[in-house]
């Protein structure tokens, strides 16, 4: 993961690009005039970092459809499926709705909202109504219950990888995987043989793209921190805050537990090695777009082999969002507070589901969560256009959740490896 002779590694040039990018930023937003900044941003910087977030994006389709037929297929017995699959939803599962109560519990003792002026609260739903109703525009095609478990079988496979129906393109990949597993050998090696080449290929794609991330990232951060500056910012340093502080405790307390007792790994040893993976969904927001470093970096760091990378990592990247769901609870317990509404502990547990149940269905980009966020608002009785109160700085907070998000995937695989007796390359020293 770093370039040969250049004596510098690819996470350390992605944090470099990062700071840049953040610091340039700032400076534009103070020294330049508006009209001068926007027009950079608008024609050269966000431009510049969307192709490079495409770019990866454009690799998500083939990757997850050939590494996760794969490791289904590699697994020979079904029945590994079923057992696999069931460890792996129990953990997303279990570990997103402790994220969710750790938020809650965060926001319940801070009440970021409570002290919340009311020019702030008018000022920032001015600034981004507009935007806010764009967004609920995309709530119209969301479903939750039965109408999601249908949505779950594409009706067109093709289509639904089209329209990145992450969901309807996973269900078939596992399909197609457990049917090529019961096939007779000759018959499913053809087949097997172009999807690793399919895959070997998409590995080539990734190396090109990742040399270009110092710079996509920095032109990505350069336009969030000169558009907005530190202003607003400032006025909503408590919800920030609260949301972060959640963040941090799911991530530096539960996370280390789950690695060292469940996936019996030395959490020095996992933060260390996945650092790339950190760095590089905290710069792209995008779940979907560190997919294929998270594979790369999962089966070359940390040994985890491909036909548990190949499952879990796919599947994390789509249902696993510990971190949006934690963000969840938050902004929603937050808008509460600023409109005066006093939350039974009931209210706050149905937060609490809705907030496990929209996080599976979030899109794996950034602000992919903000559409489904609107519909807990209408479900708990808020206007779904209060969501302008935070869209000036979710992008701040997007890069956090991903981190988040993307961290569990690899810790699931962890435990999963784990748990189907399969050796790491990052053993911990026995005594």
């Amino acid at each position: 993961m770093s370039a040969p002779g250049s004596g510098m590694s690819l996470a350390t040039k992605v944090l470099l690009g990062l700071a840049a990018g953040a610091a340039a930023g700032v400076a534009a937003n103070k020294l330049w005039a508006p009209s001068a900044t926007l027009w950079v941003v608008e024609n050269v910087t966000q431009p510049a970092g969307q192709i490079w977030l495409r770019a990866l994006i454009m690799i998500v389709v083939p990757l997850v459809f050939a590494s996760l037929t794969l490791g289904v297929a590699g697994l020979g017995d079904v029945r590994k499926l079923g057992r696999m699959g069931l460890k792996t939803l129990l953990f997303f599962f279990l570990v997103t709705a402790c994220a969710t109560t750790i938020g809650l519990t965060v926001v319940n003792l801070v009440r970021p909202g409570a002290g919340l002026p009311e020019e702030t609260r008018k000022e920032l739903m001015a600034r981004f109504s507009g935007q806010a109703k764009e967004m609920m525009q995309e709530t119209e095609s969301v479903s939750f219950g039965v109408g999601m478990l249908v949505n779950i079988v594409p009706r067109n496979p093709l289509g639904a990888a089209a329209r990145g129906d992450m969901l309807g393109l996973i269900f078939f990949s596992l399909i197609f995987g457990a049917a090529l597993s019961l096939l007779p050998a000759e018959r499913a090696r053809p087949m097997l043989g172009f999807l690793e080449a399919v895959g070997d290929a998409v590995v080539v794609i990734i190396g090109w793209v990742m040399k270009l991330a110092p710079y996509g990232v920095f032109a990505l951060i350069f336009s969030v921190t000169a558009l907005f500056g530190y202003d607003i910012l400032r006025k909503l340093l408590w919800y920030v805050g609260t949301v972060l502080v959640g963040l941090a405790i799911h991530f530096l307390v539960v996370y280390p537990l789950l690695v060292r007792f469940l996936g019996r790994m030395n959490p020095w040893t996992f933060f260390s090695r996945i650092k790339t993976v950190i760095v590089t969904a905290f710069s792209t927001s995008s779940s979907s777009a560190t997919l294929p470093t998270t594979m790369s970096v999962s089966e070359r760091q940390l040994g985890i082999p491909r036909q548990v990378s190949g499952f879990v990592l796919p599947l994390g990247a789509t249902m696993n969002m510990n971190g949006t769901a934690l963000f969840e609870g938050v902004t929603v317990l937050f808008i509460a507070q600023v409109f005066g509404a006093d939350f039974s502990l009931g209210t706050q547990l149905i937060v609490v589901l809705m907030s496990v149940v929209t996080a599976i269905g979030a899109a794996g980009v950034p602000s992919g969560a903000i559409p489904l966020l609107m519909v807990v608002l209408v479900v708990v009785k808020l206007p779904p256009e209060a969501i302008a109160l935070v869209l000036g700085v979710d992008r701040i907070l997007d890069m956090c959740r991903t981190t988040v998000n993307v961290t569990g995937d690899v810790a699931t695989a962890v435990f999963v490896a784990r748990s189907e007796g399969f050796p790491l390359q990052a053993e911990v020293p026995s005594k």
